[in-house]
Formats: structure tokens, sequence, C-alpha cells
């Protein structure tokens, strides 16, 4: 725990080494990782490699009753991983309650040696790893929400590489200032490791060229507003074309649903060398907060890079064809008085996801009874117009209930958002696997019609993706990696409530397509 001040105000924070945001690791492709966690607070904790494939590796995945027992008070536990046919900007962040507020940080993996990359090389790197910031402590703010049964206080700040810039109430925050040279291109690595907003990021004066997301390289392509949902990742190259100067720099939030966010724009600036610090600030406007016609040019924009070196292995024989309504729902909650003796929740195809009390990893490898089921349902157990949204009964089920796949089983699925309370967009990510975005659209998927318009060639790759409100979106993957598999929203608060399920993927039949054994010091629960 270290005493932080941020708007003015201090609180005790969870952190990694002292440090808000925590340490970048560095890495190469296929570099094998020894990270020992060392749990000092009174927190149980797990950490989290985001989009990191954990390839037969499952034991170091991180999200806890999931993959492992957390890390209890006191307790040492070594993450041991290799990043096997990986490059780019990925991330690390606590997966367990809401520490991930604060317990987060960048993954760097730099090609192999000799390797270039696929863009022109730029002069310069930067990360830049988006947040948000509570006064409170987060623990309080959702242990508050769920004592309640409504939604959590939305934070305070929005911030950048840990720092808010111009804050409302608080002249002392000064932003990140991000030091250029006139004519050198620099790639910025950017992470959304906000808690529960989507993100708009500008530079006033200056274009991006997006070259990479959730490492995995992209068709260059250039835009002014960067669209990057939680846990998502972003790389994209800025040259600095301007003489001299000093240009605001804007992360504001994306939200085009009738839902409360924290609407401050986090600031930094970009200050070219020579520039007096006394010099004005160029400004530029974020875009406004519904600016659904900004965030759909962009994720519009992404096509798989698809070379020769890095194609794009998209499954065009599917296996399992399975069909996910995600959203939210009402159950009953005799002490939620602000509720009126009800509690929102989430749910994927009706089903909240309740935690188990073994980890659902351990317990399938040594064959422990009674923790889960294997019966997830393939569809939503009820036909209704999904975006539409009037129902009736807005009860959900609860459960522990995985969906089983054979090893090397293609899968393609619908992630459909519904209208139940309100349409919103959700970030899904998958563990354990990246996958293809082969097609998306509005109002309620039609198999028929909209599946002559998937696009099989060059959809973009990653491991976290935005469905859209009142929309949705097809993802498809090979469940080439034995294991049990986490898939959540990637909005904290819908994952508290239950959006989340996962995956059983069984092992193979050849010498490589096995689990590995747990290690030595796998916490137990």
């Amino acid at each position: 725990m270290k005493n932080m001040t941020k708007l003015c105000s201090s609180k005790p924070t969870v952190t990694v080494n002292g440090r808000y945001p925590g340490p970048t690791i560095y890495a190469r492709e296929d570099d094998t990782l020894l990270i020992k966690v060392v749990n000092h607070v009174k927190y149980n904790i797990s950490v989290h490699w985001h989009g990191v494939r954990q390839v037969r590796t499952g034991w170091a995945d991180g999200p806890a009753y999931i993959t492992q027992c957390p890390i209890q008070p006191g307790q040492v536990y070594t993450y041991n991983y290799t990043l096997t046919g990986q490059r780019g900007t990925l991330w690390w962040h606590a997966h367990i309650l809401w520490l991930r507020a604060t317990v987060y940080g960048a993954i760097v993996i730099l090609p192999k040696r000799g390797v270039p990359y696929p863009f022109p090389k730029p002069d310069h790197e930067k990360v830049i790893v988006l947040g948000e910031w509570w006064k409170s402590d987060t623990e309080n703010v959702i242990n508050e929400a769920l004592k309640s049964g409504l939604a959590p206080n939305v934070s305070d700040s929005h911030m950048i590489n840990g720092r808010p810039g111009l804050a409302k109430n608080c002249p002392s925050d000064q932003g990140y200032k991000l030091s250029v040279e006139n004519g050198k291109t620099y790639l910025l690595r950017l992470v959304n490791a906000a808690l529960n907003e989507e993100m708009f990021f500008k530079v006033a004066g200056h274009l991006f060229t997006v070259v990479e997301v959730d490492a995995c390289y992209v068709k260059p392509f250039k835009t002014d507003t960067i669209l990057i949902a939680p846990g998502q990742t972003t790389n994209v190259l800025l040259t600095a074309t301007k003489s001299a100067g000093k240009y605001l720099v804007t992360a504001s939030p994306f939200m085009d649903a009738p839902i409360a966010v924290d609407n401050a724009t986090a600031t930094a600036t970009l200050h070219y060398s020579g520039t007096l610090s006394s010099s004005p600030t160029i400004l530029t406007l974020p875009p406004p907060q519904n600016a659904t016609s900004v965030a759909n040019n962009f994720t519009k924009s992404l096509r798989s890079l698809n070379s020769k070196k890095y194609p794009a292995l998209v499954p065009t024989t599917i296996d399992h064809h399975l069909f996910f309504t995600v959203g939210l729902g009402l159950n009953p909650c005799p002490t939620c008085k602000a509720g009126n003796g009800s509690r929102v929740v989430a749910s994927i195809n009706n089903v909240t996801f309740v935690m188990p009390q073994t980890a659902l990893l351990p317990a399938h490898y040594f064959n422990i009874s009674g923790v889960f089921t294997t019966d997830f349902p393939k569809n939503p157990p009820h036909v209704f117009n999904y975006s539409g949204g009037s129902v009736t009964n807005m009860a959900t089920e609860t459960g522990t209930r995985l969906y089983k796949l054979p090893y090397n089983a293609t899968v393609q699925l619908v992630l459909q958002d519904t209208g139940i309370i309100a349409p919103e967009n959700h970030p899904i990510h998958l563990h354990g696997f990246n996958f293809f975005e082969v097609g998306r659209g509005l109002g309620n998927f039609n198999p028929k019609k909209d599946s002559n318009n998937f696009n099989l060639i060059d959809p973009v790759e990653r491991n976290t993706i935005g469905v859209p409100s009142g929309g949705w979106v097809v993802i498809r993957f090979r469940a080439d990696n034995p294991g049990v598999w986490f898939m959540h929203c990637h909005l904290e608060v819908h994952t508290t409530w239950g959006l989340k399920m996962a995956f059983l993927v069984e092992n193979g039949k050849g010498p490589n397509q096995s689990i590995l054994p747990p290690p030595k010091d796998f916490p137990k629960c």
C-alpha cells in the first residue's frame, strides 16, 4: 500500500513496487518470463497477463478462481510463461475484485533480434496507459453498489500515465508531458486500463498512423482520433511535423447509450524540444461523448495486415456455431433498498455467472466434482427482439457453467447486445486466444443475410472486441490451447455483475497438445 495524492486528495493505494501505473515489462517474442508476485497487502491478489496466449500454461493466466486461487496476504507466486509467437503491446493487471483500478502496467514485446517492424522504423517509442481514478477506495465503491443493487459511482477523473492533467479544482495536478523533436517519428503504445470506459485519444494538430491492435499488425491507416476500449491496446506512429510548440493531448469517454460516465477529459501535452514552457498550448476538442460515427469510422478501418509473414489464418469451416446474448438484467434482492428490492445483474445467454470457491482449472485438471457444469447454453434460452429489449421478465439464471470444446475445434461466436435496461457497448475479452472479427452490424444478427457479408480475407485479429450498442459482432477462433479460458466483459462493473463465462478446451492427442502440470508454488484456496 502506498499513500497517493491525485486531484488534491490522498488515499492508501494498492501498487506494484510502489508505482502507479506499475512498471512496464520489456521482453522479446518467444522469451520466457518469470515474474515473482509477493503479496504485501490485506487483499487476495492475482495478476493477469492480458493478451498473452499462455499456450498450455493456463496456470499462469491469472484470473482468480478461474485458472488459479488468489495469492493470499503474505504469500508468493511466480508466474512462468512464454511469449510464443507474439510481439507488440499487451498489458498486465490485477484480476480480482476491483484492484486493477491501480494495479496495472504495459507489456512491450519486441520482435526477435534482427526482425524489423512491418512499417517504417520509428525513432523513439513511448508507452501511454489510460486509466481511471476514484478519490474513494475503489473496493468501497463497488461494495456500496453491490449492497444497494445499483450501479457504482463513476470515477472522478481519467488518467494519462497516472496523471489527470488540467483537473477542475486542483491546479497542482500536472499532466503527462510527451517530449518530441521536429521531424522524428514516435511509436506510441497505447493501453486502455480504465475500469469501465471506452476512450477517444487525440493530439491537437497531428495525425496518427495505426499499425497494430492487441499485439496484431494491421494494414496502416491514418486518423486523428483513436477509439480504445478497456482491455485493448493500439500502436500508432506519430510524426512530429511541426517546428515547435505545445499541443494538447486528450483522453475522453465514448458512451452512446443513456448510461452515466465520468465525463472528465484527461489531458497531457505534446511538447516540442526548444519550446518555452510558458508558451500557449494549441488546443483540440475531444469528440462528443456520443460520437458513434467517429467510433465506427475507426473500427471499420481495422484490417489484418495479412502479409506472407503475418497471415490472417481465419477458420473457414466451423465446428461449433455459438450465439451468445450479452447484456443486463434484474434479479430480486430483498435487502437492496436503494434498488427497490431488485439488483442489477449482467449475463451471457441469460446466465449470470457465479464465481466458484475452488478455481476452475485445477478442478478440471484434478477431476474435482461439484465445482462447475459443462452445460453452458450455445443459444439464448428465449428468442426475443434482442436489441429492442422490451421484455417483461428481466430475471436471469445463475450458475457456474462452462462450454466444452474439443482440442482444435473451430468456433464461430455471434455476440449480440440486448436492450434490456439499456443497450450498451460491451468490450468482450477472451483469455488464451486471439480471434478474428468477421462481421459486425446494428440491430439483431440475421444469419441468412449477414453471413454473406463476412470478411474472411483480412478481418482484424484481436483479444478484446467491442460489441456495438444495440448491435452484434461475429468472431472466429481455433480452440488450439487446452485449459479453462475465461471470457468476460472488460467493463469491470459488468464482470462483477456476472457478464462472464468460460470455455473448457480439452487436451489433444499429440505430444504438445495437453495442459502442462501445475507449478510447485501454485496458490491454494
